[in-house]
């Protein structure tokens, strides 16, 4: 049988995988958050990625900031799909792998990820495409490598 989930379920749903992707407090609960098999990221520059490609990012994430934090600001809901503004911030203790601008050794500078997310979910509440939007321009100073 269907599941069908209210816009305050979704959004619930949504602000708690936001909050275990950047904590890394249990990859177990993120994944049931998640189709995995069916899971699509479309980001910046064409950038396309699985659900393990995802999982890798915010691995990258929680090995180069320490102090991470996450919060949703305006979200949007129509059906199964939510847009939400989102910040995800930490200090830049270790090297970042997967920055934009390639492997980057650390500031120890505070760091804030200024996003614009699209998310859509399945009827069992499970999220199966991710669209993000981003200020790679501010990241990039921030991070210390705006001349790449």
């Amino acid at each position: 049988m269907t599941q069908k989930f209210t816009r305050t379920e979704l959004i619930s749903r949504l602000v708690r995988a936001g909050e275990l992707e950047v904590s890394g407090e249990d990859q177990a609960e993120v994944d049931t958050y998640f189709d995995q098999e069916k899971f699509r990221f479309h980001g910046p520059d064409g950038f396309e990625s699985d659900y393990a490609g995802l999982t890798a990012y915010f691995e990258s994430i929680r090995a180069a900031f320490d102090d991470r934090t996450i919060t949703r600001g305006i979200i949007v809901a129509e059906g199964n799909t939510l847009a939400c503004q989102t910040w995800i911030e930490g200090t830049f203790v270790r090297e970042f792998t997967q920055s934009p601008a390639g492997p980057l050794p650390p500031t120890g500078t505070r760091v804030t990820m200024d996003l614009i997310n699209i998310f859509r979910f399945d009827d069992d509440g499970r999220l199966v495409e991710e669209w993000v939007r981003t200020d790679y321009r501010g990241l990039l100073r921030q991070l210390g490598a705006e001349g790449r």
